[in-house]
Order: structure tokens, then C-alpha cells, then sequence
């Protein structure tokens, strides 16, 4: 490790924003909502791509460092604790409706970032603990079904009409929103249905992963109606659906158009680097653990992020995530852009 990786400690801010706000009440409890679509968007305009890349050597030995892990790790208590203490404010605190709306949106960015963008990068890994945790940060946003079917739907489909994750030329990002959302839950439960079939276990098994998910989540608002009240319901289901439309909106703007070739006999060609908007904005990659890379990471899926590529043939997005983000809840301006940009793009691939 070397000091500039210590800029992997400014992927708190966020978190710490909120919960600062929270405590502080008024205009601050929109502080993380603030940080992640005013002041990075602003920043990144300054802060633009960075396309350096790491020699094989510094490669190998990032891998074993592990203080990139344990970066990770650590996010796990920072999620939670944001996600209490917003209940605590709720059962102990006086928050008018304003004060209200902006904790609720706060948690939501916190659960859209903290939880279900580190657990997508935890998701990739192999062991147990790491899963374990993955699982653990997607249930505030009650998608724990999330990091199956991304690994083996998404990653296999990607760029196709099969993925419900893949963002269609000329289709608005609300009814991707219900399309992508309803096609990830109901396409893990095929997958899961699958994995079962393949081992000779039934569906209604104790194995069946997405049947425990449902109990866990379930189990998760009952706790919350029994020790704090019904009342609370809504709120938990808020700031989960405010997660899961924030990744939601990461996957429109990150294959947005991208369709790859298929063959006469429908045989689709390999996945590579440009089946993906990139983005080598640097105050993006820091908060997002280097999501924004994300051509290598369908590239090389098993890639940690510390080590993710800057491809010169993907193609990039205009603004970094944020920015993007913003830009695709205005239709006509995102399909003004980007429709122009997906064209020359295509060009050049030919």
C-alpha cells in the first residue's frame, strides 16, 4: 500500500455526512444526498479521467494487500450504523416533514452506495465471509437476491436482449426501472430454481437460497414493527427502494445501448471491454471503489477493484456516474447525448 491509496478513506464521507446530518437536524440531513449529486458532479468537472493504469508487477502485489479489503469489510458496520441511528432519530428525535424527507433520501444514497455497491465487489469473491457480508449489505435495501443473478445472469447476459440490466437504445429510465427490477427478481428465481434442478434438489428444499432471502427480509421488518412499531415499516421499505433505484440507475447509465454481435445460429460474442460505459472521473472511482471502471470489471469479473483497468476502447461517458445519473432522469437531454455519442461509438467499432 502506498499513501495515495489512502484517498480509499474518503468513500466515508458520504456516510459520515448523513450521519452527521441526522444528528444535526434542518438543511444537514440532505448532506449525503448533497455530497453525492451536487458536490461530486461539481468536483468532477475539475477532477476529470485519469486513464493511468498499474504495471503487471504493482498488479501482482496489489492482490494480496489487504488493507483493500478490510476497506471493505469495515463498510458493513458503517451501514448499519447509519441505518440505526436513522431509526433511532425516528423513534427519539422531533423531525418535521422537510427534516424527514432529508434523512430518509440520505439513507437511501448511504443504502445505494455503502450497501449495494460494496456487495456487488464482495459478491465476486469466493469465500464465505465475503459473501456472508455481501448478503449483510444488500438486506437494508431488501435486494439480497441481487448478487445472484447479477454473477450469473447479468455477467452471462450482459449486453443482449436477455439482460434485464442492459438499458435499450431510445428506452426512459422509469420504465427501466420496472422492467430491470422486476426481470433481476424474478430471473433469480429461475436461476435459483435452475441450481436446484441441477443438483436434484427440490424447489421447496431448505437449500433454496432465494426462499431464505425472503424469510431474512420478512424477518428484518417484523423486528422493526415488534421493537419499534408498524409505523416504521414504510420508512425501512423507503430507504430500501431508494437503494435499489439508485443501482438500478447505475445499471441504465452503464450499458445504456450496448448491444453485442450475434451470430447467425444466435451464438453472442464474448464479452468485452466495450459492452460498457466508462468512466475515469477520479472522485467517482474513490467513493465508489472503482465501480466507474467498469469495462474491466465485465472484462475480468474476478478482478478486485484496487487493480481495475482503464480500457481504451470502451466507451466513455460524457460526465462521471453522478452527473450521468442526473442526466438520465431528463430523457430528451440523455438521449440527445448519449444516442449521439452511442453512434459515433459504433462507428468506430466498425
Amino acid at each position: 500500500m502506498i499513501s495515495k491509496d489512502l484517498k480509499y478513506f474518503l468513500a466515508f464521507i458520504p456516510s459520515l455526512a448523513a450521519l452527521f446530518g441526522m444528528w444535526a437536524g434542518g438543511g444537514w440531513t440532505y448532506s449525503a444526498v448533497v455530497i453525492a449529486f451536487v458536490i461530486v458532479p461539481i468536483l468532477e468537472v475539475f477532477f476529470a479521467g485519469d486513464g493511468n493504469n498499474f504495471s503487471e508487477v504493482e498488479e501482482s502485489h496489489r492482490k494480496e494487500i489487504r488493507f483493500f479489503d478490510y476497506m471493505l469489510y469495515s463498510n458493513v458496520l458503517v451501514l448499519y450504523a447509519v441505518v440505526g441511528y436513522y431509526f433511532y432519530q425516528l423513534t427519539y428525535g422531533a423531525y418535521s416533514t422537510s427534516e424527514l424527507i432529508g434523512a430518509t433520501a440520505s439513507v437511501a444514497v448511504i443504502n445505494g452506495t455503502v450497501g449495494i455497491n460494496v456487495a456487488h465487489e464482495l459478491g465476486h469473491r469466493n469465500t464465505k465471509l465475503e459473501q456472508f457480508f455481501a448478503r449483510c449489505l444488500l438486506l437494508p435495501s431488501l435486494y439480497m437476491h441481487f448478487t445472484s443473478e447479477h454473477n450469473l445472469g447479468h455477467h452471462k447476459h450482459v449486453a443482449t436482449r436477455k439482460d434485464p440490466s442492459t438499458a435499450r437504445k431510445g428506452e426512459m429510465i422509469y420504465a427501466f426501472w420496472l422492467r430491470s427490477t422486476w426481470g433481476c427478481y424474478s430471473g433469480a428465481w429461475r436461476l435459483e430454481k435452475t441450481r436446484l434442478s441441477r443438483k436434484g434438489v427440490s424447489f421447496w428444499s431448505i437449500e433454496n437460497k432465494m426462499i431464505w432471502f425472503q424469510i431474512i427480509q420478512l424477518a428484518y421488518l417484523l423486528s422493526i414493527a415488534i421493537f419499534l412499531g408498524w409505523s416504521f415499516v414504510p420508512f425501512a421499505i423507503a430507504i430500501a427502494i431508494g437503494g435499489f433505484i439508485l443501482l438500478e440507475t447505475v445499471n441504465y447509465i452503464e450499458h445504456y445501448g450496448l448491444l453485442r454481435k450475434q451470430s447467425e445460429s444466435g451464438i453472442y460474442e464474448t464479452v468485452k471491454p466495450h459492452h460498457s460505459w466508462n468512466s475515469d472521473h477520479q472522485v467517482g472511482r474513490i467513493l465508489l471503489y472503482e465501480l466507474t471502471r467498469h469495462a474491466d470489471h465485465h472484462y475480468k469479473a474476478n478482478r478486485p477493484y484496487q487493480i481495475l483497468k482503464h480500457i481504451e476502447e470502451s466507451p466513455q461517458l460524457p460526465l462521471g456516474y453522478p452527473g450521468s445519473m442526473l442526466m438520465s432522469l431528463v430523457p430528451p437531454l440523455w438521449f440527445y447525448v448519449m444516442n449521439k455519442r452511442l453512434a459515433k461509438f459504433k462507428k468506430m467499432e466498425v
